[in-house]
């Protein structure tokens, strides 16, 4: 009986070929000229030079195939496969792995995990349908910021929970819902307080927002200026600051000095928490942008003065988000701004240059988007852009007339307007989307709105209407005067043209006779000429 070590001497490999293969390394070049079996010299030429150890392999290979039981046998001349240098450094592909879209329409949805979310809302006023419009526009701003609505539940009350927002037994029934549903965040459809947030996320187990932090997150997506940028962290920042909160060692103190070295006595006190500490931060960045927007603010400022040192009067639009008002603006001036069928789509403000029918010059500024029940910390931020509408000498108010509710829009919008003195400004509705919205929509709005005027930004439909509207408003020179300009004052006669109300002119021997009314500004330029 044959033992697993013992090989016959018929099978064995001979001394020659064992010390052959344990010394393969001996050789630099690894390589011979000897012809190997089964190869003839005619056919030597086409297998070329071999290497040792393929010579060497193939005769172990041929001993083995002489003894089909040799290979219960251990042979020590094979130690695994030993892959080259080019096979272990290249990377291999793996086929079936890609996960890559074919439809290029959903790649926006694909730079970021959209968030699956619940929408909650409480109804203490008003009526059903305000409520459920309300809860749409949410759904909308949801959408916007980039998450996918699953449901959409409102709670009749006379008023919020100061617990928990929703009642103890229906915030358990929206839990129930969150977990049928596999969402991970809940959006309230007010502005919930600290206490309110944290006890209702204990009871739901998800994340759970109101509707100002996700304002505030479209904004922040959507700011492009340097100016926007500030004015968004610094709502943010105000927003986040009654929020803060720690656990655990977040809570503890902060040692001062050497007394976390235990240097002994004057070092040591009680320092500064965790969550202190944020606080002192948040407020020093809260105040270091505020004097950056103030800088910011007076760069506006001087070009406001500019103009109206000039006399050029200043049109402004502002209405409720996605109402058009960007499109407007295309649409009066060719300004080229981003349109969007999205809420805050654009935020930062946009001044053109447009002339009325007869010549005269004026500024076009479209103006952020207003919201319902938008977040006091935007208002205060925003002030110094919202302030283009304050200076305005008037305001095209921008009304999305295919909406549920436009009379709720209006009342939104000038809410705010009030705020920042826009309210004492010469004000024309212009009710937009005129080509898909109802009819007796825009029969109502006409009869309750003493300056309206509809139109489409879309079709152009209404759109020489609001220019006839724009030029008959905007304020007018009120002073007469008579001059006589040289003819090498011609810039004065274009100044005239472009500022002023012209009512005749003549070419005298002397120069330009000029009858017209003008500016404070243009009157001062024209004294040394009067007639």
């Amino acid at each position: 009986m044959r033992t697993k070590n013992t090989v016959p001497a018929t099978h064995q490999p001979t001394d020659q070929l064992t010390d052959e293969l344990t010394g393969i390394t001996d050789d630099p070049t690894g390589m011979t000229d000897e012809i190997p079996d089964g190869v003839t010299p005619d056919t030597a030429h086409v297998t070329g030079r071999r290497s040792r150890r393929d010579l060497l392999e193939s005769r172990a290979a041929a001993l083995s195939a002489s003894d089909p039981a040799s290979d219960e046998f251990d042979r020590p001349l094979y130690d695994g496969d030993q892959l080259e240098r080019d096979e272990r450094a290249a990377l291999r592909r793996v086929n079936g792995l890609s996960t890559e879209l074919e439809d290029v329409t959903e790649v926006e949805y694909r730079r970021l995990r959209l968030e699956r979310v619940v929408l909650a809302s409480v109804w203490s006023e008003g009526t059903a349908e305000d409520a459920e419009n309300s809860l749409r526009e949410l759904a909308a701003l949801a959408e916007t910021a980039g998450s996918t609505v699953l449901e959409g539940v409102m709670q009749r009350r006379q008023r919020p929970d100061a617990a928990t927002y929703f009642g103890k037994g229906k915030a358990i029934e929206l839990r129930d819902i969150v977990v049928a549903e596999g969402a991970d965040t809940v959006i309230c459809d007010d502005e919930l307080a600290p206490s309110q947030r944290r006890a209702l996320e204990d009871v739901v187990k998800v994340k759970v927002i109101d509707r100002t932090a996700l304002i505030l997150d479209i904004f922040a997506q959507h700011a492009k200026s340097r100016e926007g940028k500030a004015q968004v962290e610094l709502a943010q920042l105000q927003y986040l600051l009654p929020r803060l909160r720690g656990w655990g060692e977040s809570m503890s103190r902060q040692a001062g000095g050497q007394a976390a070295g235990g240097q002994g006595m004057g070092s040591r006190g009680p320092g500064e928490t965790k969550i202190e500490l944020d606080r002192r931060r948040i407020n020093t960045r809260v105040a270091k942008l505020k004097r950056d927007i103030k800088d910011m603010k007076n760069n506006r400022d001087t070009k406001r003065s500019s103009r109206a040192h000039h006399g050029v009067p200043s049109v402004a639009i502002a209405g409720y988000t996605n109402a058009g008002k960007s499109s407007l603006l295309n649409r009066l001036t060719g300004a080229g701004v981003l349109v969007e069928n999205q809420l805050f789509a654009t935020l930062d403000p946009t001044v053109r240059r447009a002339e009325t029918a007869d010549g005269r010059v004026y500024t076009l500024a479209d103006t952020v988007g207003f919201v319902r029940a938008l977040p006091t910390q935007l208002v205060e931020a925003f002030r110094s852009t919202l302030e283009e509408v304050a200076g305005a000498d008037l305001l095209l108010h921008v009304v999305d007339g295919s909406h549920p509710d436009p009379e709720g829009q209006i009342s939104a919008v000038r809410a705010v307007l009030a705020d920042v003195g826009g309210d004492q400004i010469k004000e024309v509705v212009v009710v937009n989307k005129a080509d898909i919205a109802d009819p007796e929509v825009l029969d109502r709005l006409r009869r309750h709105e003493r300056h309206c005027v509809t139109v489409s930004a879309r079709t152009g439909e209404g759109i020489e209407a609001l220019l006839e509207v724009v030029a008959h408003e905007l304020p007018k020179p009120e002073i007469e005067v008579k001059a006589v300009i040289p003819y090498d004052r011609g810039d004065l006669v274009s100044r005239l043209h472009a500022e002023a109300e012209v009512l005749s002119t003549e070419h005298r021997e002397e120069g330009t006779f000029a009858h017209a009314k003008v500016g404070p500004a243009l009157e001062h330029e024209l004294s040394a000429f009067a007639v």
